[in-house]
């Protein structure tokens, strides 16, 4: 590959969501020349993917969102505890604009590969447009959830009506399900949200279920200035508290009490005051849910027989109950009265465990046990995470070595920042970092002050590249692999260690010991002189600061 012209960027950055966006912002600061490509027609990343009805997010609204910027945090102000897609979509807007970000951002552009050269240490990018550049340092900001995948199932071509997919809903048109017959496939939190959201709409929705799902209330409310405004008057100190001093990167009702130490009744009446209170702060009832099987056990038995208490229908409730894995080992999902919606007369249930789709047919969805006549399906089916959509880009690094190849048996990066043989490729939130299982735009400025800092001191120190040591890179695996292997979010068999795309190596990817813990060894590395990293001259034989 080379080049349409002569220049060198500083910094190639790739995706335009929050952490593609911030690099920018970051790497202008810092005074070197930047560009963003992004696939999508607009900034955004996976919220500008995931337009359909009911998308929302999770983490509170006060929480999820950039703290880098005090006036920009000042400004903003939100009009719900936990926000929709389509606010958080002006947020991403306000900022892309407050900060003049777009001048910056080349969209509709693909990146389908990127090449390092070991004669000039430069990397070099092709894109679906037909234009190349070539950069010194590559940023992946690509996000863990950009890669959507719908299962192969037979005769999905031949189906005559809607298909659609959650991570990647149509943006040209409003869908209308009025009068019409839905199935949705997938329980996930995309799943979860998009029922609730059509169950009201369709003439008769079929919820298509793999594996049951935990869900627990989100206990949404509009955002009054009195709860604005505890944020707001603390934000400095909370952000750090949040960065720091936290497992989840997001500020929740922690207890330093064992689930097994309070009594039955003790144990019943704090899960129901979290289940008032709503949000993933019920998984923080007690200190050990997610470590020890009889505590988790304890939390997965109260939303049981929550489920048994909402859903009517015996059988249905039977199908809707997780038995399968613990609590919390899953992603855990929060709704909007989403076990409710299976007491209207136009939903059904179908466990595909039980009834296993057999084909789809012109018409419909054709099952073991009978024939779904439908009018659109929606495939809530989740996506290729965190190593998908990098393994998507054809990437070599040293000597022509295939990232993909390097990763074939599972994936191996340095504190989730850079791969071993990628010379000056950083990954936003990559395998090995908290990522997916913090807040993520929390995670995601961690990262990105990480890199910008890093760039600084290679300029300031006249150094050309940087890349993992073998040795410290190999180390760290087998880090995430030891905290990973010392809760029960192995045992969920989930997205997160890729265990829902067929052939993929099963490995649980995110670093799982949070991002208060991760974030403080980042700052010993850097203390000691990027530990654990080669760095040198292009010229020089690599040097210095191999990991002992």
């Amino acid at each position: 590959m080379s080049s349409a012209d002569n220049q060198v960027l500083d910094v190639f950055v790739v995706g335009a969501g929050f952490a593609g966006l911030y690099m920018l912002h970051r790497a202008r600061k810092a005074g070197f020349s930047a560009q963003v490509v992004e696939a999508g027609p607009d900034v955004g990343g996976v919220w500008f993917w995931n337009g359909y009805p009911g998308a929302r997010c999770d983490v509170e609204s006060m929480q999820y969102s950039y703290g880098f910027d005090d006036e920009l945090q000042q400004e903003w102000s939100w009009s719900e505890k936990f926000a929709t897609r389509d606010e958080i979509m002006r947020y991403v807007n306000y900022v892309a604009d407050r900060l003049d970000l777009r001048s910056g951002v080349k969209v509709n552009t693909r990146v389908t590969a990127a090449h390092y050269s070991d004669v000039d240490g430069l990397w070099d990018v092709a894109t679906s447009s037909g234009e190349s550049y070539r950069c010194r340092y590559l940023i992946m900001a690509t996000g863990a959830l950009s890669s959507t995948r719908i299962p192969p199932i037979p005769g999905l071509e031949t189906f005559k009506g809607e298909v659609l997919h959650t991570g990647n809903w149509p943006r040209d048109r409003q869908i209308d399900f009025a009068g019409k017959r839905v199935a949705v496939i997938g329980t996930g939190s995309s799943g979860i949200q998009v029922i609730t959201a059509v169950a009201p709409e369709a003439e008769r929705l079929t919820v298509f279920q793999r594996t049951a799902n935990y869900s627990v209330p989100m206990r949404n409310r509009p955002m009054t200035p009195e709860y604005e405004r505890q944020w707001k008057d603390r934000y400095p100190e909370l952000r750090h508290e949040a960065r720091y001093n936290t497992t989840a990167g997001t500020i929740y009702e922690l207890s330093d009490r064992s689930a097994l130490e309070a009594t039955p009744e003790e144990r019943e009446a704090e899960f129901e005051r979290r289940w008032q209170i709503g949000s993933p702060n019920f998984l923080r009832a007690f200190k050990d849910i997610s470590l020890d099987e009889e505590a988790n056990e304890f939390a997965a038995e109260f939303v049981r027989r929550k489920i048994r208490e909402t859903v009517k229908d015996p059988e249905t409730a039977a199908k809707l109950i997780p038995t399968s894995h613990p609590i919390g080992s899953k992603r855990i999902c929060v709704d909007n009265h989403y076990f409710e919606v299976f007491n209207r007369d136009n939903v059904g249930l179908v466990s595909i465990k039980e009834e296993p789709i057999v084909e789809i047919t012109q018409n419909g969805i054709r099952t073991s046990a009978a024939e779904y006549p439908l009018d659109a399906i929606v495939f809530a089916t989740g996506y290729d995470a965190i190593t998908g959509p990098l393994n998507a880009i054809d990437i070599r690094g040293r000597e022509g070595r295939l990232l993909k190849d390097e990763w074939r048996d599972g994936p191996s990066a340095y504190l989730g920042l850079m791969a071993s043989g990628f010379p000056n490729m950083f990954i936003v939130t990559g395998p090995g970092s908290p990522s997916v299982l913090v807040n993520v735009i929390n995670a995601i400025e961690q990262h990105v002050e990480f890199i910008g800092d890093c760039l600084t001191w290679l300029r300031d120190n006249d150094l050309d590249t940087i890349e993992p040591d073998p040795e410290a890179q190999e180390k760290w695996a087998d880090h995430v692999d030891e905290v990973a292997n010392a809760t029960l979010m192995v045992r969920g068999n989930s997205w997160y260690m890729g265990a829902n795309i067929e052939g993929k190596p099963v490995r649980f990817m995110p670093y799982a010991g949070g991002i208060g813990p991760y974030a403080k060894k980042c700052q010993e590395i850097v203390q000691d002189g990027y530990k654990g990293f080669v760095v040198s001259h292009h010229s020089q034989a690599a040097t210095a600061n191999a990991a002992e």
